[in-house]
């Protein structure tokens, strides 16, 4: 390895879960025998540093880091899900056929510190800023309470500093508008972690709703701060979380930040139909990726996080974007 330095359970029928078996199988062929040898479409730059993503063309995964240049190098990573800060890099992955798969941690030598077997098919991952603490979200199917082919969500939580795994946070003492809630649908998803390394602000879904959560990782509780947001994202200086939310019950997901002092929220221009976890490149400015359609792999665009622009493509075919200084 060189030093390159990575809902409310989601209702798809058993189709979803073919596609996933399918995928899983393609890509392991195409790692074998595919990748990239041109460096990929790069639209837009970065003016706080460099980026950390997936180049998904020809159906691929490749881990690849630009520099402020906008000079692309791929790495030897293949991450359905990748993140890094603090020196610490987790990469969501395929570990064999089945498919199964694994989160591998590395340290900021690319050495590889530890692999965990995941529940299910990568969704989200996330790293703490001083790189001490990686969590992910997967899909999975099996919970009881599930009616038959559908997806709930399992998320963990990996300490470095004494190697403690937490495999899932549905045993903490959830609060819904400061009353003890206990259901066995609850779901959570989206893990963002503030710099004490222990408040964390989540996704949480039981029966038809979805809540931003604030939680600590040691209380181990979480309480609802409010309804309708999904996959937060909390900015570099801790005083906003950009999320997304519908329009309706069954509307189009739309970006939006709230800023946690005032509680005022602001949508973001131009991210209809987004569904992914946005990225903080800065204080400012937010990164993302947004399906094109056509069977395509999405575009990474940024927004200001002000919402006073619209968005600005970054990086075509490509997923999973991490500021890099």
């Amino acid at each position: 390895m060189t030093g390159w330095l990575g809902r409310h359970r989601i209702a798809v029928g058993v189709a979803a879960v073919v596609a996933v078996v399918l995928i899983g199988g393609g890509y392991i062929a195409w790692t074998v025998s595919n990748r990239p040898t041109t460096p990929p479409s790069t639209l837009g730059s970065v003016a706080t540093g460099g980026l950390l993503f997936i180049d998904q063309r020809g159906g691929g995964n490749t881990v690849t880091r630009r520099d402020e240049s906008g000079a692309a190098s791929a790495t030897d990573l293949r991450c359905q899900r990748v993140y890094s800060a603090g020196g610490t890099t987790v990469c969501l992955r395929l570990a064999g056929i089945g498919p199964r798969y694994e989160a591998a941690v590395f340290d900021s030598t690319g050495a590889e510190v530890r692999a965990v077997p995941l529940p299910g098919a990568p969704s989200r991952a996330r790293v703490s800023a001083d790189g001490k603490l990686v969590n992910w979200t997967v899909f999975v199917t099996g919970d009881s309470y599930l009616i038959p082919g559908k997806f709930a969500t399992r998320t963990g939580v990996l300490d470095l500093r004494d190697g403690t795994l937490v495999e899932s946070l549905e045993h903490y003492n959830l609060f819904v508008d400061g009353a003890p809630y206990s259901r066995p649908d609850v779901n959570y998803w989206g893990v963002t972690i503030a710099s004490d390394d222990r408040t964390f602000y989540a996704t949480m879904a039981s029966g038809e709703k979805t809540w931003l959560v604030r939680g600590d990782l040691v209380d181990k509780t979480a309480r609802t701060l409010r309804e309708n947001a999904e996959c937060p994202s909390l900015s570099p200086d801790g005083t906003r979380v950009a999320y997304k939310k519908r329009s309706g019950r069954l509307g189009a997901w739309q970006l939006h930040v709230l800023d946690l002092a005032t509680g005022v929220e602001t949508p973001i221009p131009g991210t209809s139909t987004v569904d992914d976890q946005a990225t903080w490149l800065d204080n400012d400015t937010l990164a993302y990726a947004k399906g094109v359609g056509g069977g395509i792999a999405p575009t990474i665009y940024t927004s200001p996080a002000d919402g006073t622009g619209e968005p600005t493509p970054l990086v075509t075919e490509a997923s999973s974007p991490v500021p890099q200084p």
